[in-house]
């Protein structure tokens, strides 16, 4: 038997961290037994559904790599076939009109049972369920009627979704039943919950994909740590690459409690990735982000560009991250940490020491980080001091931060152009006269 799963996003809003890692699961499932994962779009609610947001989820899908086979299908087009299995249910006498609704009729005191992948036997008595909607006096389907029709036509034989969705298995189950269709195997995933163990909400950070693409999350992280979400490979295992992920997903290591979205832990993974990350990949990424900042000049020199992303890669998290650590060297105006600049630049004789540093710079025939190191420490000898009392003001002074690569390494990239006058710069407008 063919695995076939599916994806079923409304077009209501932005793909979201939780239906991003159900498309993952159903994605990764299918692949791991080369079946095939289907794109169905719920778009029968007119007034809710918007052209922006399927392409926002689309779009999502696509950045994260969770290619789908055939064509998109979408509810709102399968309208008269909803009505016709409506109607054989109207003729066997299980449903009745009411008005211009088609209502399900549920004969109350039956036990329904379904064995969940995850959750093993679950059982539901039909006295807990009211007669069910199936088509709408607008002559839409309900929810439920039309998830039934529509993995039933498209042979779906994994229905892998939130276990939010468990209450509405019995009802459905009702109408396989009762339409006499096959009945996949249902397979319902924990919620994803903050860290505080509530169900997770935007007070836990961005919840929708297209934000942490835009702070910089690369999608190969973002697919590995969302895969953790309710899911163990076993072992000690974290960082994995797709392919691995793929290989080793088996629905018998999905938990059953809630999965925690730790941000701390992505953001730790995400820079696991970028420090790996090729500068072609980060390169346009970073681009981006500058100049939605206003921080990207066209003058810049790309070649430079990409030193100082290969520099800074390494202490990043994100692509954010990289470009907020990066500012003081695209930008003219220096972004200065008001708390580094009274640490190091407040201090007396600071003034004189990035005067005098600089003028050593002036000398020097060879601009590389060698040989600014080797004047830092000739001037520490020579003022009879340490050489961190030149590294920490003149790091602020260049870059308006305390903390980054290797200062001799920041100053060679950065280019005697800028690092002199901002020595100069710093030591007659900053530092104590």
């Amino acid at each position: 038997m063919e695995v076939r799963t599916r994806f079923a996003p409304s077009p209501t809003g932005n793909l979201h961290v939780g239906s991003a890692r159900t498309a993952l699961f159903n994605w990764l499932y299918a692949r791991r037994h080369q079946g095939q994962f289907l794109l169905r779009v719920e778009d029968t609610d007119a007034a809710r559904s918007k052209r922006e947001f399927l392409e926002e989820i689309l779009g999502s899908l696509q950045w994260l790599g969770l290619t789908w086979d055939g064509e998109v299908t979408y509810q709102s087009k399968r309208l008269d076939r909803y009505r016709a299995e409506a109607e054989k249910l109207l003729n066997e006498g299980t449903a009745v009109r009411d008005g211009q609704a088609i209502v399900f009729k549920v004969t109350p005191g039956q036990i329904i049972e379904f064995d969940d992948a995850v959750h093993g036997e679950i059982r539901f008595n039909t006295l807990e369920i009211k007669d069910q909607v199936l088509i709408k006096s607008d002559g839409t389907p309900t929810y439920n009627f039309a998830c039934v029709i529509d993995d039933a036509d498209q042979k779906i034989t994994h229905v892998i979704r939130g276990d939010d969705h468990i209450s509405n298995t019995p009802k459905q189950l009702l109408i396989y039943r009762a339409l006499k269709l096959p009945i996949p195997q249902f397979v319902h995933i924990p919620l994803i919950l903050g860290t505080d163990r509530s169900r997770m909400s935007k007070r836990h950070g961005a919840t929708a994909i297209r934000e942490y693409r835009l702070m910089g999350f690369l999608p190969e992280a973002v697919v590995n740590f969302f895969s953790l979400l309710g899911w163990s490979p076993g072992g000690d295992r974290e960082k994995m690459t797709i392919r691995e992920i793929t290989e080793a997903f088996d629905l018998k290591r999905i938990g059953k409690t809630g999965a925690i979205f730790d941000l701390k832990k992505f953001s730790w993974m995400n820079a696991l990735y970028m420090k790996e990350a090729p500068l072609p990949q980060l390169k346009p990424l970073v681009e981006e982000n500058l100049k939605a900042k206003g921080w990207w000049s066209d003058e810049l020199n790309p070649a430079w560009v990409g030193q100082v992303i290969e520099l800074y890669k390494s202490r990043a998290e994100t692509v954010e991250d990289l470009c907020r650590q990066t500012q003081g060297l695209f930008t003219k105006e220096i972004p200065f940490d008001s708390e580094a600049v009274e640490k190091r630049l407040k201090q007396p004789g600071v003034a004189e020491i990035l005067q005098e540093y600089a003028a050593c710079l002036e000398k020097l025939s060879n601009w590389t980080s060698d040989q600014l190191e080797a004047a830092c420490r000739e001037l520490a000898e020579i003022r009879s001091i340490k050489a961190a009392e030149v590294i920490h003001p003149a790091r602020v002074a260049v870059t308006g931060r305390s903390v980054g690569p290797s200062l001799f390494h920041i100053l060679e990239v950065a280019g005697r152009e800028r690092v002199i006058p901002r020595l100069r710069q710093a030591a007659a407008t900053l530092c104590p006269a």
